[in-house]
């Protein structure tokens, strides 16, 4: 990992960023694909896209803090204040999200469709999440 002091160049950022975003992607669509496979009873789609958000979220607070911004917290109520910051500043790009995953699952009443949708939403909402992130949360 390089020192706070040395920035990630332009090129670096871009491809790990997303990598990292590819990554939490997987995670979500996966965790979503294990909570439907463990239950797929009433509620079973949104309760497994809860479960999806969730998982992404920590793994791409993680990722993000430690590798794109480079992080310290002071002490672990800091901690828990970026988590919650990353978190609020996550609401509209969850938004985002859903509304393409629901979107796709609306329009083609298919798994794939929805996973597909969510998938975009999800690259569009970290595009969005980055700036937000990087002027309000990790600055």
């Amino acid at each position: 990992m390089n020192s706070p002091a040395t920035p990630l160049s332009p090129t670096r950022l871009v491809t790990l960023y997303t990598l990292f975003a590819g990554i939490a992607i997987l995670a979500n669509i996966g965790s979503q694909k294990l909570s439907l496979l463990a239950y797929s009873g009433p509620f079973g789609v949104p309760l497994s896209v809860f479960v999806g958000t969730g998982g992404g979220l920590v793994l791409k607070f993680l990722l993000d803090k430690t590798w794109i911004f480079r992080y310290q917290h002071r002490d672990m109520s800091h901690g828990i204040q970026s988590f919650a910051l990353y978190t609020v500043m996550g609401l509209a790009t969850t938004a985002i999200f859903w509304a393409f995953e629901f979107g796709g699952d609306a329009m083609f009443h298919s798994e794939a469709a929805r996973f597909i949708g969510g998938a975009i939403g999800l690259a569009i909402g970290y595009v969005v999440k980055y700036r937000l992130d990087k002027k309000f949360v990790f600055s």
